[in-house]
């Protein structure tokens, strides 16, 4: 509410700076022109009385004349263009005024949708972790049962160390992170990606083709599998029922390219260019079904960059989204 009345008065702080200028303008132009016609008949006197002039005509060719006629028009295109610079840069204030705005707003908005995920995806697990020992401590449970509530637990403590990990990884990102390259193969650490994901989306239908023979890459392995990784995991969480997915790997003398691509909900164009944004996630955070935090996909990007690769999004056939990673070799 306070930025908006802010917003409203700047507005009307500068509505009021371009009226005054303009009639300042306006009131310069005149007095410059009626000075100019006082001086231009003063002159005209003084030549008459001086026998320098017989006519007209002649007024108009001498060379006091042409010089006062030539110093106000300088001084026309003088206040024309300082009038023009100051409406301009009243504009470009607008301009930078709206912008300011808008990254504000979306910022909070950001900032908001974080803040509701990140509550969410702590609590959940916690709150299932202590529901687990509560029900060991109070009840006594077969094996069996005991067994399912430690592996719930192990699984929801993991999910809090890949939160804390990628809070953690996101804020290294920006300032002191370092890749530790290493030469290995794509298609082994593909397969690994793979493996892990069927473990835990076991009803997820992932397909690998190895359209050609790649060479090994220089680059970060733990750093590359987290892009795999997350990309995959995006395909499973954005797919309508059974998600499938379809991983292709190929290459040139430079560089390779691994291409995912689901047939889930798809990417909106409007959104492709902000899903990389830190906590950016599309929608409302309090009508979201899926989990997150926003930091997966600029994890990614990030991690793309640094090793000066790039990342595409595009709309798959029907349906769906494709990612292209782009790595060079070396």
């Amino acid at each position: 509410m306070l930025n908006n009345q802010l917003r409203i008065i700047s507005y009307l702080v500068i509505f009021y700076m371009l009226l005054a200028f303009s009639w300042w303008t306006v009131l310069l132009h005149t007095k410059n022109r009626d000075a100019f016609l006082a001086k231009n008949e003063l002159l005209k006197l003084s030549l008459i009385a001086k026998n320098e002039i017989k006519n007209e005509e002649d007024f108009l060719k001498n060379s006091f004349h042409i010089e006062l006629r030539d110093a106000y028009k300088r001084q026309e295109w003088m206040i024309l263009g300082e009038a023009s610079v100051f409406v301009l840069s009243l504009l470009i204030g607008i301009v930078f005024i709206n912008r300011g705005y808008h990254k504000e707003i979306l910022a909070a908005k950001q900032s908001s949708n974080f803040l509701l995920s990140i509550t969410h995806e702590l609590k959940s697990p916690i709150a299932s972790i202590r529901l687990g020992f509560e029900t060991l401590q109070r009840k006594k449970l077969s094996e069996e049962q005991s067994h399912v509530l430690l592996k719930n637990g192990i699984n929801d403590t993991d999910r809090l160390n890949n939160l804390v990990s990628d809070l953690l990884l996101s804020a290294r990102l920006e300032s002191t992170y370092q890749l530790n390259t290493e030469l290995f193969s794509l298609e082994i650490l593909i397969d690994e990606c793979v493996q892990l994901l069927k473990q835990k989306f076991p009803y997820a239908i992932i397909k690998v083709n190895l359209i050609q023979e790649i060479p090994e890459i220089l680059a970060d392995y733990s750093a590359i599998r987290s892009v795999i990784i997350n990309l995959l995991e995006n395909a499973v969480k954005y797919s309508d029922s059974v998600p499938e997915i379809n991983i292709e790997l190929t290459s040139n003398n430079e560089r390779c390219n691994i291409e995912i691509s689901d047939k889930g909900i798809g990417i909106d164009q409007s959104e492709r260019k902000k899903i990389f944004e830190k906590f950016y996630r599309v929608g409302n955070e309090d009508q979201r079904k899926t989990k997150g935090t926003g930091l997966g996909l600029y994890i990614v990007d990030q991690i793309v960059r640094a090793h000066n690769g790039s990342i595409t999004v595009s709309s798959n056939q029907p349906k769906g989204t494709i990612f292209n990673v782009f790595l060079p070799f070396n």
